[in-house]
């Protein structure tokens, strides 16, 4: 069977960064921290004060406010961010077939903030149950797969992925094979994710995984930094709209790149911490790599998982060394979540965009907040430090891991007809 190729034509993002693909874009070029004091809730009692929110965003400038008002947070992130790339895509009623249009996308965790909101109305009440009858359908992390299909009247394949921080990357390998077996033509894929909230940042505290950097919130996140100290959480939606490569030709639209192919495995090792030689990330990118019939010498910019933790850096970093070689010693290596902070279900996509833009524009944004270089990290390779770089991307390679041990690479390509 010939497999179909598979391009990007439409992107859509909601991100720490900015509320558009353009100020996305040009915050990571320009090396911005989306981290700032929280203001979703009142933080002052807990150890971490300050989080990645996403800025300026009223869901009813987008969104009817009854409707609005029946979705959590997490799913009004993904239905603003997929009508922007279904808008970009150029996507209508005479140019497809909506039977032959898919969703599938990711939530790590789903709506955390309405269930934490009526479990604790319950617990202020004398017993009696009195829950909205909108908190399953706003609680449940397939639902923003569902309001998208039921927005844009798509019939295609329709599911969610959960892989925790891995998911929305599985949910684009998926979309990537559902179109290149012929399943569909289209597939609206990418992922989301809304807990900041009391539930999350307690939660993620209690299991010391982020930073608590409070007097300097912005330089937080300082990914492959000897002082790192966890991650910032952050939260939003990125969007990506795959297609058919003839049917992408055949109604004109515009092309981002290609998708070459993809990889997942697990670590079979721990609940929370990366294989210490970095085995599942490492066999991860060699299979990514083996699906789009790739040489690792054909990879320009790795986009790394680079949460800022000081175990999962540096064994990514040495996964890096294996699958690569002496050329790791010519690739541009950056975490952009030293920018948007680590948003979980939605980092993949989040962060696959940013891969997408570096071979679009030939720019690898950078990691910031680098002061000290770590003696356990090979000084030799280029983190791009705390400036975009200039370079030509033919080929990027976005890497996303999660707890539980999965692991989770993509690799876009420039276009060539």
């Amino acid at each position: 069977m010939q497999l179909k190729r598979v391009v990007v034509t439409g992107i859509g993002a909601i991100t720490p960064l900015g509320n558009n693909l353009n100020d996305y874009w040009n915050g990571l070029i320009n090396g911005i921290s989306g981290a700032d004091m929280i203001t979703q809730f009142d933080a002052s009692k807990f150890r971490t004060k300050f989080a990645c929110e996403v800025k300026n965003f009223e869901p009813t400038q987008f969104l009817d406010k009854k409707e609005a008002r029946k979705i959590d947070r997490f799913t009004q992130f993904a239905l603003v961010a997929s009508d922007q790339a279904m808008l970009d895509a150029g996507l209508n009623k005479q140019n497809t077939n909506p039977d032959r249009i898919g969703v599938i996308f990711a939530s790590g965790i789903g709506g955390l903030i309405t269930f934490q909101h009526e479990v604790t109305e319950f617990a202020k009440g004398d017993g009696t149950p009195r829950f909205n009858p909108f908190f399953i359908p706003k609680m449940i992390l397939d639902m923003a797969a569902s309001q998208i299909s039921m927005r844009h009247t798509l019939r295609g394949p329709l599911y969610s992925v959960v892989s925790a921080c891995a998911s929305s990357s599985n949910a684009l390998m998926d979309a990537f094979d559902n179109i290149r077996l012929g399943k569909a033509d289209i597939i609206v894929s990418g992922g989301t994710e809304a807990v900041i909230s009391e539930a999350g940042v307690g939660g993620f505290n209690a299991m010391k995984a982020m930073s608590e950097r409070n007097d300097d919130p912005k330089t937080a996140s300082r990914p492959y930094d000897k002082d790192r100290d966890g991650f910032v959480l952050g939260e939003g939606s990125g969007v990506i709209i795959l297609e058919e490569l003839e049917h992408a030709i055949a109604r004109g639209a515009k092309i981002y790149c290609e998708i070459a192919g993809g990889g997942a495995t697990g670590d079979a090792h721990h609940i929370t911490a990366p294989h210490p030689e970095g085995l599942g990330a490492k066999n991860a990118m060699i299979a990514a790599l083996k699906d789009a019939g790739m040489q690792p010498t054909e990879i320009d910019y790795v986009n790394t998982h680079g949460t800022s933790t000081p175990l999962g850096d540096g064994a990514e970093v040495k996964a890096i060394q294996d699958v690569f070689g002496d050329h790791a010693y010519n690739l541009n290596i950056s975490a952009t979540k030293s920018m948007t902070g680590h948003c979980l279900g939605a980092a993949g996509a989040v962060e696959a965009i940013a891969a997408i833009m570096s071979v679009v524009h030939n720019i690898v944004p950078p990691t910031i907040n680098h002061f000290t270089d770590d003696p356990e990290l090979d000084s030799k390779l280029n983190f791009t430090f705390n400036k975009a770089q200039h370079r030509t991307v033919n080929a990027a390679l976005s890497n996303t891991f999660g707890f539980g041990g999965k692991n989770a690479c993509v690799i876009v390509k420039k276009y060539v007809a």
